[in-house]
């Protein structure tokens, strides 16, 4: 089983690891953790300093995957274009939703998120926990789109934005 991590990650490669978003993996190496030899990859999460040790082989079962297909990138962004589906339930349990989607680390929900949240110029102020999802979703679809599209986030904010635009028009 370890074998097979081993050839699906590679130090340098890009993963998304859910709760955290975008993260180049640097190095795999061995540890002892409680008398326990384990076989552990490191991941660097730049934008947000810190270092993750994950056990390579709970890599896939914790969620960890390799980033989106340029595909996939761009059903994200079509789905951007979509109307905003608001459900009528309270806003508890919408954010319990969205919260969920954001860390579920598929680029598709995060989209839906995004979607859902975004507020155009002229329409009401949002709140603040508002603004915190959308914010966290904007900053993992945009991390994503960077990596996928080799730009840098600066660009993929940009093209994000665009997109938003267009539905806003």
């Amino acid at each position: 089983m370890t074998k097979t991590k081993k050839a699906e990650f590679r130090p340098d490669d890009f993963v998304v690891y859910p709760a955290h978003g975008v993260g180049r993996i640097m190095s795999i190496e061995e540890q002892e953790i409680a008398g326990m030899r384990l076989e552990l990859f490191v991941i660097n999460f730049e934008k947000d300093k810190m270092t993750l040790r994950v056990p390579t082989a709970r890599a896939s079962e914790i969620g960890m995957r390799s980033l989106s297909t340029p595909d996939i990138v761009t059903q994200a962004l079509e789905t951007l274009k979509g109307k905003a589906r608001v459900k009528r339930a309270m806003w508890s349990r919408r954010a319990q939703e969205y919260e969920q989607k954001i860390n579920s680390g598929d680029l598709l929900s995060i989209a839906e998120v995004v979607r859902d949240l975004h507020r155009a110029d002229d329409q009401r102020e949002q709140s603040y926990s508002e603004r915190q999802l959308y914010e966290a979703a904007l900053d993992r679809l945009t991390r994503e789109v960077a990596a996928v599209s080799g730009t840098d986030e600066a660009g993929a904010q940009k093209r994000v934005g665009e997109v938003l635009l267009t539905r806003a028009a």
